[in-house]
């Protein structure tokens, strides 16, 4: 089942949760390195979880992670982790913790090299789900394959976000993903 129609399947709050991810989010383009590391880090937090679980936190988690700005996460210290562990707002799971800190060195890193977290990503597309795996598994701490391929299709690198037939999957193309070009 597409997440397209299994958002049909929902009432209520639920519903409208999903819903405004889906049409507003789900699948469009990031253009934006601290945005890109913010759905990095909830779709991390994600695995084990249901999305809605991550989706309700999501306003808790940009507060505890800095607006998910890159540079002060990377400098967090031991009090952060600590803090952080204690937030009953997020995951509190040391390794998904720790992969955001060590995730955002990361992505400095790759800024340096490339001028921004989204031109590396540019700069390794088109790729197979597979091998954009080994990327990720070999930059990132905690990427796994359904993390990789959710963030890459939630981000517009790879397709399958939105049935064709879903009214966002024609706004979706207007917005340009990448993946159109493959």
């Amino acid at each position: 089942m597409s997440y397209c129609s299994y958002i049909e399947t929902m009432e209520g709050a639920k519903k409208d949760l999903h819903k405004i991810y889906h049409d507003q989010h789900y699948g469009f383009p990031i253009h934006d390195d601290d945005e890109l590391f913010g759905r990095l880090l909830m779709e991390i937090n994600q695995a084990g979880l249901s999305w809605e679980t991550v989706l309700k936190k999501e306003q808790s988690f940009r507060k505890a992670y800095s607006k998910f700005n890159i540079k002060k996460v990377a400098a967090y210290k031991e009090a952060d982790r600590e803090r952080l562990l204690a937030d009953p707002g997020i995951i509190r799971n040391r390794l998904k913790i720790n992969a955001a800190i060590e995730n955002a060195k990361a992505i400095i890193l790759l800024q340096k090299q490339y001028g921004s977290f989204e031109k590396w990503l540019e700069a390794h597309h088109p790729k197979a789900k597979e091998e954009w795996v080994k990327l990720f598994k070999e930059t990132f701490r905690f990427t796994g394959g359904e993390i990789v391929n959710e963030f890459l299709m939630s981000t517009g690198y790879l397709p399958g976000a939105h049935a064709k037939d879903c009214p966002v999957y024609h706004k979706v193309l207007k917005a340009k993903p990448l993946w159109r070009n493959i």
